[in-house]
């Protein structure tokens, strides 16, 4: 019967507490039999105060995570700002540098202006000299004027002497004429001279035996030439030389390569056989390797250049 009677109310329990889980109504007729009803609306109230409050931390949640984005985003602009800065500091430094070199171009500006102070001083002291050498000059032109009435005096004279001349002019002509012809004359025998003198020279110092004479190319007239196997003589004779004489030479030399290259070979020997040659004119052939001789010594070396 004791066990009836506890199962009976273990049931019974089951039952009321389904009752206060499931039956709202009954659960605030318990409560309010207990006393409970007002502390069970206020636990109602703090549950849906409750729910708020989470509504509230996640919406802060959310919040926050919207400000770590917005942190995040800041970080990224923060560490932009010191890249920015660490490039502003090397433009400052570049600044720094460029400023030092131009306090060093200032300087050096400042040298080169009191050297051309320097140098002022010195023209305004060359200028004083200046105006004595112009007074001298002018002493000079006074000189020269007084020089040149001289000097008219002595052409009036020379105008004397040729009307004088002027009757004698049909004379002086026959002896022009006279003194062409010599002067040819003495030509003719200079090239044939150098040409055998050349050919002489040949002879002993290479072994060679050429005939050289005269050629021309067009109207072109070339007085010593001459070829044997693989050497080709091209030369000049001349009573005078001068540099117009080797650059008229070479000049023909460039005609033959130009215009007769069969007359040439692969060995050139340039040559001038003169009586006096003027030392630029010396110094000239040997810079072009032109062989220059007179009858009694070589003025220049032989070179024979080797042509391609």
């Amino acid at each position: 019967m004791v066990m009836a009677l506890a199962e009976n109310l273990s049931q019974l329990k089951r039952q009321l507490l389904e009752l206060l889980e499931k039956d709202l109504e009954f659960r605030y007729a318990v409560a309010g039999y207990l006393g409970l009803s007002e502390v069970l609306k206020r636990l109602d109230s703090i549950e849906e105060g409750i729910k708020r409050l989470w509504e509230e931390v996640k919406s802060l949640r959310e919040g926050q995570n919207r400000l770590w984005e917005n942190v995040s985003k800041l970080w990224e602009e923060v560490k932009a700002l010191r890249e920015g800065q660490n490039r502003l500091w090397e433009e400052v430094k570049a600044l720094r540098e460029g400023q030092n070199r131009l306090w060093e171009e200032v300087r050096s500006l400042r040298e080169g202006q009191n050297r051309l102070w320097e140098e002022v001083k010195a023209l305004r002291e060359g200028q004083d000299k200046l105006w004595e050498n112009v007074s001298k000059l002018w002493e000079e032109v006074k000189a020269l004027r007084e020089g040149q009435n001289k000097l008219w005096e002595s052409v009036n004279k020379l105008w004397e002497e040729v009307r004088f001349l002027r009757l004698n002019q049909e004379e002086m002509r026959r002896d022009l004429r006279d003194l062409r012809r010599t002067v040819e004359r003495l030509a003719l025998s200079l090239e044939e001279e150098a040409r055998s003198f050349i050919a002489h020279r040949l002879r002993r110092e290479l072994g060679v035996e050429v005939e050289l004479g005269e050629v021309f190319v067009d109207s072109l007239e070339i007085n010593v030439y001459g070829a044997v196997g693989d050497l080709c003589i091209v030369g000049e004779a001349s009573v005078r030389l001068d540099p117009s004489l080797v650059e008229e030479l070479l000049e023909k030399v460039e005609v033959l390569k130009q215009k007769r290259p069969d007359l040439l070979r692969r060995r050139l020997l340039k040559v001038i056989y003169t009586s006096v040659a003027i030392p630029q004119a010396l110094q000239l052939a040997e810079e072009k390797g032109v062989w220059v001789l007179r009858w009694d010594k070589d003025l220049t070396p032989m070179k024979i250049e080797e042509r391609a």
